[in-house]
């Protein structure tokens, strides 16, 4: 062998001890996801992943946890470059006690016209950090900029309005009388937020010092403004001022002040972070991830506050005939005006999610098999009465739904969704066009 030759040998065995030895998650794959060359760490973190123990293709593997890898790549048309960066994917959907869902991230590089290399790493206790971070922000932003635009609200051990002042009717425009004895829900629109919530919100606040959220608010007049609404609890707890306009809570009875500024102007730069990072690509509603972070969240309020939760399972009936009778970007339109009737027909409060190819997913926090099962048929009946205009064909479609409660909290997301999986799979067998149901966890 000659010293060219070795060298080159030298360099291969250098790079294979590089890619086994890397501290993250290395792949080398084709352009449609089959795999050529994988480090040990990636091959770790994927396997739980993969349904049957094969790690033949990434995609495959991934496809339950991030569906829109493949049409990444298929729409890259550039020669080489970054496919898409740190694109986050959750793994588990909440075992019971395990106090934080593993969060993986992947970066998708197109090296050539034949080959793709893959950078997978575990940022679990990134995302935790983030999340922690991103709620100081919140709070020191509450208090350094825009203070002359909030109102500030006394609340009782109940989330009541014990006290007003001239900010509130500034910002929301609400008299004293109608807001005294109001819980602070009535600054919220009827859809928004539930009693169940409201308190989940006063648990939070003792906890960890505030609890903070943003969204749709509501004026005395009804119109809409986009607010951050921050709960903190008193540490003064036996009396409120002395000017208040209502009865202070009794001695030793927590109370609270909430903070509620108007942040409209800076929606539309919250909106473009929020689609890049918890929306599905296609449709804009909640991506997989989203969705199991708002989940892992709601039962975690359960566990504390115990209250009925109802998670409803869609699948699209025949999707593959319709992508195949009329083409992909038909397919592409009948889940896009599928989002839009599931935003229509559920509630602010409710987590809308696209979690599969045609598998959608909502959570509705506080909410009855019943309940559930009533708003789940109501959208059924609601796709199978409407048509999708592509190209000036009228394609019809309809839709199989599993509802399922989880009564203990303790059974944990997975339970859940495997009951609403196996509702679901029994309204395809009955005969597709059906909402099915569980009974209980």
């Amino acid at each position: 062998m000659s010293d060219t030759e070795l060298d080159i040998a030298s360099e291969y065995e250098a790079l294979l001890q590089f890619l086994y030895l890397a501290p993250v998650g290395l792949a080398q794959t084709t352009l449609t996801g089959e795999i050529v060359m994988i480090n040990p760490l990636s091959a770790r973190l994927l396997m739980p992943l993969s349904r049957d123990g094969n790690l033949a293709n990434l995609f495959t593997a991934l496809e339950p946890v991030a569906p829109e890898l493949r049409k990444l790549v298929g729409d890259f048309a550039a020669p080489s470059g970054q496919v898409c960066d740190a694109l986050r994917m959750q793994v588990n959907a909440g075992i019971p006690g395990k106090s934080e869902p593993q969060m993986l991230a992947i970066t998708l590089l197109k090296l050539d016209a034949l080959r793709l290399m893959a950078v997978i790493k575990d940022v679990t206790l990134e995302a935790q950090r983030e999340r922690q971070l991103k709620q100081n922000e919140a709070w020191f932003n509450a208090i350094l900029t825009g203070i002359t635009d909030y109102a500030l609200v006394s609340l009782d051990a109940q989330g009541c309005v014990v006290e007003w002042n001239a900010s509130i009717g500034r910002v929301t425009g609400f008299s004293a009388d109608a807001v005294l004895g109001q819980p602070f829900s009535i600054f919220y629109p009827a859809d928004a937020i539930t009693p169940d919530r409201l308190r989940d919100r006063l648990r939070e606040a003792d906890d960890n010092g505030w609890s903070l959220d943003d969204g749709w608010r509501i004026k005395a007049d009804g119109q809409r403004f986009w607010g951050s609404a921050m709960v903190a609890p008193l540490r003064e707890r036996t009396e409120l001022s002395a000017s208040a306009t209502a009865p202070a809570p009794h001695p030793g009875e927590p109370a609270y002040c909430l903070v509620i500024r108007d942040i409209s102007d800076k929606r539309e730069a919250n909106e473009r972070l929020r689609q890049a990072t918890a929306c599905d690509h296609l449709t804009g509603i909640a991506n997989r991830r989203a969705f199991f972070e708002a989940a892992n969240l709601e039962l975690e309020r359960a566990s504390r506050s115990p209250r009925q939760t109802s998670l409803i399972l869609f699948d699209v009936d025949f999707f593959k005939q319709v992508n195949d009778s009329y083409g992909h970007p038909a397919g592409d339109a009948v889940l896009r005006q599928l989002a839009t009737l599931l935003t229509a027909t559920f509630r602010q409060v409710d987590v809308v999610a696209r979690v599969g190819g045609e598998e959608f997913a909502v959570l509705l926090p506080s909410t009855s098999l019943e309940a559930a099962t009533a708003v789940a048929n109501r959208l059924r009946e609601a796709v199978a009465a409407q048509t999708v205009q592509v190209d000036g064909t009228a394609i019809h479609y309809t839709l199989s739904g599993g509802v399922a409660t989880l009564s203990d909290p303790a059974n944990g997301l997975d339970a859940l969704m495997k009951q609403a999986d196996r509702a679901l799979y029994a309204a395809k067998a009955a005969g597709r066009n059906r909402i099915v149901t569980e009974i209980s966890a």
